[in-house]
């Protein structure tokens, strides 16, 4: 085989990164993952989603990204626990370390999966599978969770292989194995394959991975653009994608926020982007990075979602050239009803500075704006992140750093959490 690739995720891992640190940290004597549980957000923030579920709560009808009433309706004993970010972020770190004692190419792919090249040191552990059964075993055994590996000579094969029965399994997917266990299984199972794709390969008689594969590809680029060429070439096992070590970098920058009340007047929509562009612009300063596209989305109170950009004359990374974007574009086109949602993005990301173009009706004093966010990001990296705070947000209940985990996902105060 050309290429080793690995791809490692971990199962259930929000709910089972919770169970493990509840049995091995807090008393715990109920293992979560052996009931049906689920970790789901705050209903009272509108952030009642299920975040991960137990394979029995699976097995009731949970799924993930659905409402916490709904998955009550279908799981009425369902055990509901609150997220915490800041956990699952160390438990991936540490995954991440066992990964890398294996091979020098590890791809974080989200925060609980990874690619893995193992094709220069696959030998000094033994066959692949060995030594996919050794990282896995590994793992358990470590830090307590269990992991499913997929193992092949391409991206998209392992990932399709790691999806296989769950959970603690090490599957292949060699291009000699796709017809028998790749093509057979619905097309929905394909990756890259959404809700919205499937459904007008259903329109096209497609209902197989395998139909998928022998269908016309200039036929599916025709209905479904280039992303038709590039699940033909999935279903088939073409991937020529490499594990990539570094990070490619960022395009874009973003966050949004879901309100706990609904938005009915300029002024407070203002705070909420102000609030959104003073993170963008502290995640562009910390990258060095720049951008020139600014964009607004609204998600109203209907869930209908609309969204407006603009091309900025010059890149920058300052909050309020970003704020002062995004409130024009959110008066240009918010129609009056009530927002649920609201979002501030940033396209044309580079990290080269290529200097701002000086205009004659510029009123911004840009070195000034950018020697306060400096002071202000040192500040906030010092002292932490509410030790400066615009007076615009005292006393509001618009956090003055809102976007991407909010707060209260960030850590669990399990004193005031019963621990079964």
């Amino acid at each position: 085989m050309e290429n080793i690739i690995f791809h490692i995720d971990v199962n259930s891992a929000f709910l089972s990164w919770e169970a493990v640190y509840r049995l091995a940290h807090k008393g715990g004597t109920l293992d979560l993952r052996d009931v049906p549980s689920a970790v789901g957000g705050d209903i009272a923030l509108r952030h009642g989603i299920i975040l991960a579920k137990s394979i029995s709560a699976k097995n009731c009808g949970v799924k993930t990204g659905q409402s916490i009433p709904e998955a009550k309706r279908q799981c009425p004993s369902l055990l509901l626990v609150p997220p915490n970010y800041g956990l699952y972020e160390e438990c991936s770190a540490a995954f991440m370390d066992i990964l890398r004692e294996y091979s020098d190419t590890v791809e974080q792919y989200s925060i609980d999966e990874a690619f893995v090249d193992m094709t220069s040191s696959c030998h000094l552990f033994g066959t692949p599978e060995n030594t996919a059964e050794e990282i896995k075993d590994k793992i358990r055994d470590t830090l307590g969770f269990t992991v499913n590996i997929g193992i092949s000579d391409s991206k998209i094969l392992a990932k399709m292989a790691s999806d296989f029965k769950k959970p603690d399994l090490v599957h292949t997917l060699y291009r000699r194995e796709i017809p028998r266990k790749m093509w057979p299984l619905p097309v929905t199972e394909m990756f890259f394959v959404g809700r919205a794709t499937a459904k007008k390969l259903f329109s096209m008689g497609i209902r197989t991975i395998g139909e998928l594969a022998a269908a016309d590809p200039a036929w599916l680029k025709a209905v479904l653009q280039k992303h038709g060429e590039i699940i033909w070439g999935f279903a088939n096992g073409i991937d020529l994608s490499p594990v990539l070590a570094q990070p490619e970098p960022n395009k874009g920058y973003g966050n949004s926020t879901t309100v706990p009340f609904d938005v009915t007047d300029a002024g407070t929509a203002h705070k909420v982007l102000l609030a959104l562009s003073e993170t963008v612009g502290n995640r562009l300063r910390s990258d060095s990075a720049k951008i020139q596209v600014v964009s607004v989305g609204i998600r109203y109170f209907d869930l209908s979602y609309f969204s407006h950009q603009r091309i900025l004359d010059s890149p920058t990374d300052l909050t309020m050239e970003i704020y002062n974007a995004a409130k024009e574009l959110f008066l240009e086109f918010w129609d009056g009803r009530p927002i649920r949602h609201l979002g501030v993005h940033t396209g044309r990301a580079k990290k080269d500075d290529s200097g701002r173009q000086i205009s004659l009706f510029d009123e911004l004093d840009y070195e000034k704006l950018a020697i306060v966010d400096r002071t202000v990001d040192t500040l906030r990296e010092r002292f932490g992140t509410d030790s400066v705070m615009r007076a615009a947000f005292l006393n509001q209940p618009i956090d003055h750093m809102c976007g991407g985990i909010s707060r209260e996902k960030r850590t669990v105060d399990y004193d005031k959490v019963t621990v079964l």
